[in-house]
């Protein structure tokens, strides 16, 4: 099956939704997608549910959803 670009994010600290799961979920997309788009995971190593943590924290995250959307745009 065809799928849209995807960036899938996860972090080891998050006591809501454990990391495996979205491993998971990226592996099986990865068996099943039949087109070049791309699949992205993302397991950052110190951060929470919401994230990280400060300011500086959410500027890098937001910098990664800018730098995937540039990247599927080709911008860059």
């Amino acid at each position: 099956m065809d799928y849209p670009n995807i960036l899938i994010t996860t972090s080891l600290s998050d006591n809501r939704v454990l990391f495996d799961e979205p491993a998971k979920f990226t592996a099986k997309l990865r068996d099943y997608k039949t087109d070049n788009n791309l699949l992205l995971l993302k397991t950052e190593m110190n951060a929470g549910h919401g994230g990280k943590s400060g300011r500086d924290g959410a500027i890098e995250e937001i910098a990664i959803d800018y730098a995937f959307a540039l990247k599927i745009s080709d911008k860059i």
